[in-house]
Formats: C-alpha cells, structure tokens, sequence
C-alpha cells in the first residue's frame, strides 16, 4: 500500500473549526469589549479579520501537516519501500476417505473450499485448494521406526497423537528406516501417494528481506530410498517430489507404487498383516537425528482465500488514468489476470509496481493490493484501455483473482473441518488440520515499515562485505554460525588471493564439534551464488577444529559432594569449549580464539564448593601447554571437546589431598 496513505496530520482542524473556536473565545480574551461588541455576524468587522486570520492558520496547518516525516516517507519510496499488505494464512488439512468406500483411491478437486466460523459473528473464514489432491482409501495402521541394528520399535500412538517421535531413532545410520504399515481394501493401488511430515520444531532462520531473486536449491543432508514390500524383498519405488528434505522440515512427499507391487505381510514388531512401505536411509549425514511431529495421507495445504472470476469491472472511456475498482481485497500477489476487450478480443493486460518503465503503447496497469484499486496509464507512461462502442460498459473484466489475508485467519489445531461442498468419498466429519494454520498477516503499519527499512537496505540480497557473506549464509539453511574468510583459498592457505571469498559454515547440531552435510555446503553455496559479485570466487567449507582439554585438581569445601562438584566442572569445561555456546560470552568459541589461561582457571571456580585448585594444565590436540600459559590455536579454528581429566578431593589438615 503506498505510502502516502499514511502521511500524519499535526493539526486537522478546519476553516469551520478554527473560526468557531476563536468566535468562542471572545468574550474569555477581550472581556472590555464585551459591552459593546455584541454582533458577531460576518458583516461584523472584527469577525472578518477573525476569518482572515483562520484562513490563514488553515493554510499554515495544510503545509505544516506536510512536513512531518515527509522526507522519511519519501526517501523509503524512493528505495522502493511500501507497506506490506495482508498476507493469507496456511493451513494442512487431511481429507480422510469413508470407511465404506468401495474405490481404492477418490480426488479432492482443485478449489475445494473448507470453511470455519470466526469470533464475533463475522463471515466465516474459507480455505481454498490450489490443486487437486489423490486420496488413499487406506490408512496408515501402523508406524515401526528402525534404527538398523534391532526390531523396529513402535510410534503409531506417537504419530496418532501428534506428539512427535524420532522415525529413523537417536541415532540414524545407514538402513535405518521408518516402516509404514497400511490397512484398505485389496489390492493396494498404483498411484501417487501423497505424504504430509511436520517437523517437530519450526524452521528458525529468521527474517528474510525479499528483493526478487528466484528461490536457489536446497539440497538434503541424508538421501532416502522409498521401497515397497513385495512379499519376497523390498524394491525401490520413484520419488516424485520431497519438500522435506529427507525428514528434516515440514514438508509434502509423493511417490508413485507400480500396480500390483505392494503385498500383504507381517513384520517384526507389528502382528497385524499389512502393506508395508518404508523409508530408508541409503547415506546419512544428518547433522542432529530427524524428530517429526506427525505424519499423515491424504494431506494438503490450503490457503485462506476465495477465487472470483469473470467480475465485470465497468467500461473504458478512453481517458488518461482511469481507475478501476474491485469488489473484493485485499488481492494475494500474481492472482488478477484482467482482460481488456478493446475491439478485437480479450487481451491480457500486465501488473507492474509502476509505470515509470511503461512506454505509450505497453499494456499495463497498477494494483494496489491493500484496496483493490486499479489504475491504468496515461498515454505516456502506460497505454490507454481504448473504449468499446460494441461493449461500453463492461470491456474490462477481471477474469480471475484470489483475495483473503489477515491475522485472524490463524486458528488453532482441529478448528477447520467443514466442507463448504461434498467431495464423493471424503468423510465429512473427519476433515480436520493437524496442526494450527499459520502465516496471516495484518497490514503493514507505519512504524513497522521504519523500522524494516533499514534492514531491507542492508541485505538487498547482494553479499559485498564480510557481514553480507555471514547473515547471508545464516539465511540460506540451518546454519547457527559462519565466518567469512576474504582473500583465502582453500587450496593455498597462507597466500592471499585476491576475488577470493571462503565462507565457514557450522550448522545446527548438538554434535560437540558440529559439521555441516553435504547438502548444507551446497545450499549454502548456491543461496550465496546467486547473491555474489560477479568477480568473486566463492567457496564454502566445512569448520575445523581442534581438540580441547583440561586436566586439573580441585580442592573441595568440606562437606561437599565430589561427584557433583566433578559433574559440575565438567559440564561448566564442555560448554566453555563448545563452538556454538562456549566462549566467554556464551555464543560459541571464537574462530581463532586464543585459550587464555586465567579465564579457565575462573571458569572452574565459578562452580560452587571449589575451593582451591592445585594445578590446571590445558592441551590441544594432544599438546600439554606449559601452565599459566595462554595457549594459542590455529587461525579460522574452533575448539571443542568431549571430557576432561578432572579430580576433585578434600585437603586434610596435613595437607594432603585425598
């Protein structure tokens, strides 16, 4: 929504306004006057100079009220910044089929609405289907998560539930699976099947500026073979699409089963005769085990919404800068195809954000969002819709346009389940959103644009500086820190070469030394591709590390429990060496950092009931370092570690330590 809506006023009194409220204070500021001046009609002298002076505080107040902020509002449309309309909310709902259903599979059809009352009496909120959906007749009956070494252990009431469940176990490795058992009528169909995962947290990338740039690939950090049970081994079958990224976030997955392929059997773990279909990890690389909250058939994702077509929007006149109204808004981005006839046909006239660029002749037209106005050019910028003698009234038409949005189109968990339409084979009843829908959004206001304008200028989706390089990296996966190295190669450590840039990536994980997949480096590196200068060699790599440890003697208070002040040494030395949340101030050791010795030495008498130490010597890497000596690491590496040699006792009154 342009800016200029929402210019502040100072002073909104009238004309009217002002001339009342200083005939009012007559009788208050000119009390000897009172006697005499008694007519204060406008033939009135003394009122006349009243009307004088309210004219001109009228036009001081208009050029006054422009000043405010002006020049802000101004410069943040110059860098092309707007208020964010309304945004739709999303919404996963699962369409389960009917229990008496004779078919193997039924179709939820594209624009299948399901609707939900709102607070307050107000219209009911819709979601609407973009794309149509193959439902299943069966249902998953069973759920085994394997980790490859044993039988698989059971998480359907988990799944159930939604309360979340680990599907490859704690600690996934090659041939770890997740079996899914289904119950239905026979055979089992040849069909794309459709699977919907929640991830049991959400993605917490943060907040990305938009700039236009296509979305760049992600790639997973674990590659999955979907198989099916035959009744004598399990074959592979085609994975058509994982938004999942291999169970790693939410996301939909479909494969397609041959005919005749999945049979009937029973597996360890699961009494009941079913028809088995897995997942199965063929190379893993996870950088923390996949945790889903559930996973469910029959699943789409609907947006909050209504499609309109065909709304006739009035005729065109042929003057310069006509405007257009629609009936419904806010209007969701790319959903209005308008259509013009202008003698000759219906022709698809183009949106652009405005026509500076649009020359006499170009199609164009501007949308504002928020209200659902349409404006055309004026002959210069922008062409003229040309009026239809055969159609004056009704040549420009809105053959199509989605609109919806807003906050209160996010509702809980089991709130949406009425069909507005019956769909042959879907139970009613039983439509319903697993989780709560998300993503609405009110109208941006004035204050929030301000302050997103500056991070809008910073991360204009270019990487120039170093700090471009790390918040970008940060953006691109689940990335907790990156380093940018300028003018380091790889290859040639020590030299500086120049248009090179080297970004460390350390992800997510709760490894002690965590290390990026194969698929974090390449989406990061892609992500960061697109965003690069052109002369710049980029390179993403892997951390390094260096192994950290302590050994030191502690001296306990008497009376103190030794185990646990050994525990809590021990804990306190692993988080201090952590490389995500060691370091002094507790977010991750420095890339580089220097062991000081004293701020060891007081991270162990920060635990309770140390009250001495005897001695404290720090080696990396295997190294013993001299004692009260800081110790130095090599440039670009992060430390970690995984024990400690630690001996806590009491001092005698010989002084011994024992």
């Amino acid at each position: 929504m342009p800016l200029a809506d929402h210019i502040p006023q100072i002073d909104d009194r009238s004309y009217d306004s002002i001339v009342a409220e200083m005939r009012a204070r007559i009788s208050r500021y000119t009390p000897e006057w009172k006697p005499v001046w008694t007519d204060l009609n406008d033939s009135d002298p003394g009122i006349t100079m009243l009307q004088v002076f309210a004219w001109l505080g009228e036009m001081l107040a208009y050029r006054m009220n422009k000043v405010p902020e002006l020049n802000q509002l101004k410069f943040l449309e110059l860098i092309g910044i707007e208020l964010q309309p309304r945004e739709p909310a999303m919404v996963e709902l699962t369409f389960p089929v009917l229990p008496t259903f004779t078919g193997l599979t039924t179709i939820v059809p594209t624009g299948t609405q399901v609707t939900a009352e709102t607070t307050g009496g107000g219209p009911p909120l819709v979601f609407e289907a973009t794309r149509s959906l193959v439902c299943l007749a069966a249902r998953i009956a069973s759920l085994l998560a394997c980790d490859g070494y044993s039988t698989g252990q059971p998480v359907t009431g988990a799944n159930t539930a939604a309360t979340g469940f680990q599907p490859f176990g704690p600690a996934p490795n090659t041939d770890s699976a997740l079996m899914i058992g289904f119950d239905g009528p026979d055979p089992f169909p040849a069909t794309d099947i459709t699977f919907f995962v929640w991830g049991s947290t959400q993605d917490s990338s943060g907040s990305v500026v938009s700039c236009g740039l296509p979305a760049t690939p992600a790639y997973p950090s674990a590659t999955l073979r979907w198989e099916c049970w035959t009744g004598f081994e399990w074959v592979s079958l085609a994975t058509m699409k994982d938004d999942s990224l291999a169970f790693t976030r939410t996301g939909e997955i479909i494969i397609r089963t041959p005919a005749n392929a999945v049979a009937r059997a029973v597996m360890p773990g699961e009494a009941k005769s079913l028809y088995w279909i897995r997942a199965r990890v063929e190379t893993s690389q996870y950088e923390r085990p996949p945790q889903l909250l559930a996973i469910r058939t029959n699943t789409m994702r609907l947006t909050q919404m209504e499609t309109v077509r065909n709304e006739v929007l009035g005729g065109s006149t042929g003057r310069r800068d006509q405007v257009f109204q629609l009936s419904n808004n806010p209007v969701l981005t790319a959903s209005l195809r308008l259509e013009i006839d202008q003698g000759s046909g219906a022709e698809v006239w183009t949106e652009v954000s405005d026509f500076f660029g649009s020359g006499p002749n170009d199609p164009h037209y501007v949308l504002n969002r928020t209200s659902g106005e349409i404006r055309f050019g004026d002959g210069f910028h922008g062409a003229i819709p040309i009026a239809n003698s055969t159609n004056p009234r009704a040549n420009v038409v809105a053959a199509e346009y989605r609109y919806g949005g807003g906050t209160h189109g996010n509702v809980t968990a089991g709130h949406l389940g009425a069909l507005r339409n019956a769909v042959a084979g879907i139970d009613d009843n039983g439509v319903t959103n697993v989780v709560p829908s998300y993503g609405g959004r009110d109208e941006e206001t004035l204050h929030a644009a301000k302050l997103r304008a500056p991070s809008a200028i910073r991360s204009r989706c270019r990487a120039v500086t170093v700090e471009d390089f790390e918040f970008l990296s940060k953006q691109a996966a689940s990335v907790a820190r990156a380093r940018a190295l300028p003018l380091f190669h790889p290859e040639y450590p020590g030299i500086k070469v120049p248009g090179v840039v080297t970004v460390v990536v350390v992800p997510e994980s709760d490894a002690p030394n965590p290390m990026p997949s194969e698929g974090t480096l390449r989406t990061v590196c892609a992500y960061l591709d697109a965003r690069r200068l052109l002369t710049t060699e980029l390179y993403v790599v892997a951390p390094t590390y260096q192994l950290a440890r302590v050994q030191v003697r502690i001296v306990a208070a008497d009376g103190a429990d030794l185990a646990t002040v050994h525990s809590a040494v021990d804990d306190t030395l692993l988080r201090y060496f952590h490389p995500l949340r060691g370091g002094d101030d507790g977010t991750g050791w420095p890339f580089g950092g220097s062991i000081k010795f004293s701020r060891v030495f007081q991270q162990v008498f920060t635990v309770a009931d140390v009250e001495s130490i005897d001695f404290l010597i720090v080696s990396v890497d295997g190294e013993a370092a001299p004692e009260c000596r800081d110790v130095p690491i090599r440039d670009g590496a992060l430390l970690y570690s995984v024990a400690h040699d630690i001996s806590v006792g009491y001092r005698v009154a010989t002084g011994a330590f024992v």
